[in-house]
């Protein structure tokens, strides 16, 4: 991948902003949403996309709405999301409704499709838990099927079965963009590369190069199963401003009560203002000054030959002013520089 190709996109978890210290309500975080995408169009950015949760502060739960509602609001931003989770949708209902979207935005509609972190889902529509990697694995089987095939006759231990069913309206030849999210599971990995699908890292904490060898084991099963290459993308969360100063203390502080309530409930360690440096100067937080932020993310698509790099820019409560800034300057000033740094010395695919 040349570096003048190389995307930069964002991700929202539709996490609820502030104004001025009052917290908005759903209903203007939506149409908020509505605004980003399009700053984020004007501003140069390759891909806008949302993702799929339960849980209060966030409105991302009807994620193709949201995005037909982003397709009408803009002209070229390809949109997509950061997560959809399959196991707990129905393959023939997603089929349809990213068709659709695809018709309505001009060819922009894309998916990262992943089993969840957050399991809310599971109990809201009725499945298991305990059938989570046999859900994710039926699933996928058939949505890529339904993508890639005209008609499709099919049986499994979870929906009825279809008998030459040819589902409308169709989508474009071979299926919209699908990529396979990965939390760090090497079977996740092996997964992607069995369908020729582009696999995206989402690296929430340590050092994004420990996912070195993910990335190796996903080029070499990709040739074993005989697909062309692929490209591969990192979804890391962070904000940019002016300076590293200010960068650093406005994500501090809204991500450390968010990542210490989420510690409680998940057993892992509380977040401390040491631990909060060292994931800005060598970890998976890309938070700082546009040069920061452009150097680190060209270093990690150097390291780990990316070809997309998604910033998840929201987080609860940040003010809509400083989720602004960030979109503004990623697009017009980091974006533009990765590119430049890329040019200088290539990624390794």
């Amino acid at each position: 991948m040349t570096a003048t190709t190389f995307d930069i996109g964002l991700n929202s978890f539709g996490e609820v902003a502030t104004d001025d210290g009052r917290v908005l309500d759903d209903a203007e975080t939506l149409r908020l949403l509505v605004e980003e995408a399009r700053l984020a169009e004007a501003s140069g950015i390759d891909v806008f996309s949302a993702g799929e949760h339960y849980r209060a502060g966030h409105v991302d739960s009807a994620t193709p709405v949201l995005l037909a509602a982003l397709a009408t609001a803009t002209d070229r931003i390809r949109l997509g999301t950061s997560v959809t989770v399959l196991s707990t949708n129905d393959p023939v209902r997603l089929y349809q409704e990213f068709s659709t979207l695809d018709a309505v935005s001009g060819g922009r509609a894309q998916l990262v499709l992943g089993r969840a972190s957050a399991t809310d889902s599971f109990p809201l529509f009725g499945y298991d838990l305990a059938d989570y990697e046999q859900l994710f694995e039926e699933k996928l089987e058939l949505f890529m099927r339904l993508q890639r095939e005209e008609t499709v006759t099919w049986a499994g231990a979870y929906r009825t079965p279809l008998v030459e069913q040819r589902l409308r309206p169709r989508m474009r030849p071979g299926g919209i963009p699908t990529w396979i999210g990965v939390g760090g599971s090497p079977h996740s990995v092996l997964r992607a590369a069995r369908y020729g699908l582009p696999l995206m890292l989402a690296v929430i904490g340590g050092r994004p190069q420990r996912f070195a060898g993910h990335v190796d084991l996903y080029h070499r099963a990709l040739q074993q199963s005989g697909h062309e290459p692929q490209p591969v993308g990192q979804h890391s969360l962070g904000l940019i401003a002016d300076t590293d100063e200010e960068a650093v203390e406005t994500w501090w502080r809204y991500w450390e009560p968010v990542v210490a309530q989420l510690a409680e409930e998940r057993g892992f360690y509380a977040p401390t203002r040491a631990r909060y440096e060292a994931e800005v100067t060598d970890g998976a937080l890309y938070v700082g000054s546009p040069d920061t932020v452009a150097r680190k993310i060209a270093k990690t698509a150097r390291d780990l030959g990316l070809s997309r790099f998604d910033l998840k820019y929201d987080i609860l409560h940040l003010p809509r002013q400083a989720r602004a800034r960030t979109i503004e300057l990623l697009g017009r000033e980091v974006a533009p520089r990765v590119r430049e740094l890329l040019t200088k010395e290539p990624t390794h695919v």
